[in-house]
């Protein structure tokens, strides 16, 4: 089984939340932080590596949050978690064929992660349905935590019809 850190699968968390909501506007941190189950401080210096990366773009102000700062189509979940790993240590090896084993079987799990997108898990009927469901009247109630927010230019039927 591969092993992500913390850090990585929480980027994964906060991008897959602010892509199922791409389309209803800038989603404040705090909603992330509660919705997804994390601290936010650790929501702030996760969210603070992908502005700089340029995965999502900040909104200040009133209303203001965050949005993905590339479509979901063109945002892998490898890409992410690359970033998200980038510094640790890579794998040591004990013997020729070890590395050669691994070397390949990694290679072939990073090109399958970079093959995946967030829109493919936004795509998901299951998800495009309670995204219809929670959207409906042009109001958007957490399944998590209960916060009722407006969001401009999103109602029930244009989620359904998002990408």
């Amino acid at each position: 089984m591969i092993r992500l850190s913390t850090k990585s699968r929480y980027a994964v968390s906060a991008l897959m939340h602010l892509a199922i909501h791409n389309q209803a506007g800038p989603v404040p941190l705090a909603e992330i932080s509660v919705c997804q189950g994390i601290s936010m401080s650790y929501v702030e210096q996760i969210v603070g590596r992908l502005r700089r990366a340029g995965l999502v773009q900040g909104t200040p102000g009133p209303g203001g949050g965050y949005r993905l700062g590339r479509s979901p189509e063109h945002i892998s979940v490898g890409e992410v978690i690359a970033l998200m790993e980038d510094g640790r240590g890579g794998r040591q090896y004990t013997s020729t064929l070890d590395r050669i084993v691994w070397s390949r079987l990694t290679q072939r799990i990073d090109a399958f992660l970079r093959g995946v997108t967030l829109a493919d898990f936004v795509q998901r009927p299951q998800i495009r349905a309670a995204l219809a469901r929670q959207y409906a009247g042009g109001r958007w109630r957490c399944d998590v935590c209960g916060a009722l927010a407006m969001r401009s230019g999103c109602d029930g039927n244009s989620v359904a019809r998002a990408r």
